[in-house]
């Protein structure tokens, strides 16, 4: 079984802004914020719709960073 160490708390990652180089916050996977629902749905089900064809098969979890200083995002892909 693979896990998202960012997900189960496991390891920490720091994420630079591509646009200002100040570190990112991590706001968790990219389909929680699909729906009110998402966060609860399955894993593996929800990286089906995920809009992120090969991350099922690559064990990836793909998580979204926000930098607070610039306002970017930047998705990021996790490996399980």
């Amino acid at each position: 079984m693979n896990i998202c160490p960012l997900c189960n708390g496991l390891r920490k990652v720091t994420v630079y802004c591509n646009h200002c180089q100040q570190p990112m916050q991590d706001q968790g996977k990219v389909t929680d914020y699909f729906d009110d629902y998402s966060p609860y749905m399955d894993i593996n089900m929800m990286k089906l719709v995920d809009g992120y064809p090969h991350t099922l098969a690559n064990h990836e979890c793909v998580h979204l960073f926000y930098c607070p200083y610039c306002r970017q995002e930047e998705v990021r892909f996790i490996k399980e």
